[in-house]
């Protein structure tokens, strides 16, 4: 006999015409959070007080939109007999890739417009990135999707898991493996082990390329089991590739700036060369 369980309702709140759903809550708790963090540990390296304000103002709307490209151009065959579907974001489709892409290059003009160190900036972010990640995957719960192959229910108890998510894996007749919480654990270690790193003062980017390769390693295998999935040429799962050349990417840029003489550290105090000019400024009018 079929089991009867109802799933958790996608919608948080309904206001007139306008309906708000929990997976866009969750991933503006995800953005706030993370902004928080990043916004007090700027501020503590002497950064602006505004920067990751103003920075959010452009990397959201880019982000959001790279997102979307990113999935498109995966997923081109499901929007190629109606292409007006593509502007369609409120049926989903979009990817953490294409996000991640669109972020850090607002990051790079950003710090170019703004005089300050990119590789600094992205290593106090990286904490509040992988933050948001952790914390979004729970949108991708309320939605049932991002899960992977089937399950027994047993197998799920085994886990130790609260009765609300076994339930709301339980999809069209069958259990699956909720692998949206095993990468949402993953994430959270990753923030742990990032704040850590905080402490020691690597140089400026290890932080971040930690970030990229324990998020693309914990990907690279949690994609193994997930069901939904994009493919490179029809065989090869886009997520399993871009991991690996993160990974190799990050490495490589690890090992050359090593290398490089008179990297700074990521304790060093961030003073844009517009504060420097205008301290100068001041030191010269106090000696006249």
């Amino acid at each position: 006999m079929e089991e009867s369980i109802e799933p958790l309702s996608r919608i948080f709140l309904d206001i007139g015409p306008f309906t708000i759903y929990w997976y866009g809550v969750i991933i503006g708790l995800g953005v706030f959070l993370g902004y928080i963090l990043a916004s007090r540990e700027s501020v503590r390296l002497g950064m602006p007080k505004e920067t990751f304000a103003d920075l959010l103002l452009f990397a959201i709307p880019i982000s959001i939109i790279s997102a979307r490209i990113y999935y498109v151009t995966f997923r081109w065959e499901q929007f190629a007999d109606d292409p007006i579907r593509v502007f369609y974001i409120w049926e989903g489709g979009i990817a953490i890739h294409g996000a991640l892409i669109g972020g850090v290059l607002t990051a790079y003009v950003f710090t170019k417009r703004h005089n300050l160190s990119f590789w600094q900036l992205v290593d106090v972010a990286a904490p509040s990135i992988l933050l948001g990640q952790a914390i979004g995957r729970w949108g991708n719960f309320m939605n049932q999707e991002v899960y992977g192959g089937p399950v027994t229910r047993e197998f799920l108890e085994g886990l130790m898991l609260p009765e609300f998510i076994i339930n709301q894996m339980y999809i069209n007749g069958t259990y699956y493996h909720p692998t949206f919480l095993y990468e949402s654990i993953w994430n959270l270690l990753g923030v742990a082990l990032l704040l850590y790193l905080r402490r020691v003062n690597l140089k400026q980017g290890e932080i971040f390329f930690t970030y990229v390769i324990w998020y693309s390693v914990g990907r690279f295998f949690i994609e193994i089991i997930r069901l939904d999935f994009l493919l490179i040429f029809g065989v090869l799962k886009t997520a399993q590739v871009i991991s690996i050349v993160l990974v190799l990417g990050a490495v490589i840029l690890w090992i050359y700036r090593r290398k490089q003489p008179g990297t700074k550290r990521y304790l060093d105090p961030a003073l844009p060369e517009t504060k420097a000019k205008a301290s100068s400024k001041k030191t010269k009018k106090k000696k006249k």
